[in-house]
């Protein structure tokens, strides 16, 4: 799970807010979401492509949804609302699947990530192939760790 390092709450300008009842609350963002999904979606797909073969065949197999935040969803139980990425299901590693497990997939919060950014839209770029990247590793089955070395 990526999560944000411990910061004081950034202030943005509002030109959207999020308001939903499935979020932990209304939040400001200063950008748009269609614009925050399409540099995401692009950063993923670039990504994916200066991946080694070996690991690309993996890495497209998982799907990655990109949602705004994390919310009530089953899958986001028990996440601090500020978490930049996630994977949930099993890893490549992994042999024994139980009832109720979730599908593997990487989860992408884009408007935590925007905000970790600062607004800065190179930024966010970085952060959304770094978060994608650490979630990758978990599905590879990596440990924090040993993200950790690989600077993830």
């Amino acid at each position: 799970m990526a999560l944000r390092p411990g910061r004081a709450p950034i202030a943005l300008n509002s030109v959207a807010t999020t308001n939903c009842a499935d979020c932990y609350g209304p939040r400001v963002v200063s950008m748009n979401w269609p614009r925050l999904l399409e540099i995401a979606k692009a950063e993923v797909r670039s990504t994916l492509r200066s991946l080694p073969r070996q690991l690309r065949t993996p890495a497209k197999q998982i799907p990655v949804r990109y949602l705004r935040r994390p919310d009530r969803r089953p899958e986001c139980a028990g996440l601090e609302p500020d978490t930049l990425g996630l994977f949930v299901g099993l890893s490549l590693t992994e042999t024994e699947w139980t009832p109720g497990q979730m599908t593997a997939q990487i989860l992408l919060f884009l408007e935590n990530l925007w905000e970790f950014a600062e607004d800065d839209e190179e930024i966010y770029r970085e952060e959304v192939r770094r978060t994608f990247l650490h979630e990758l590793g978990h599905y590879l089955g990596l440990e924090e760790t040993d993200l950790e070395d690989r600077d993830l």
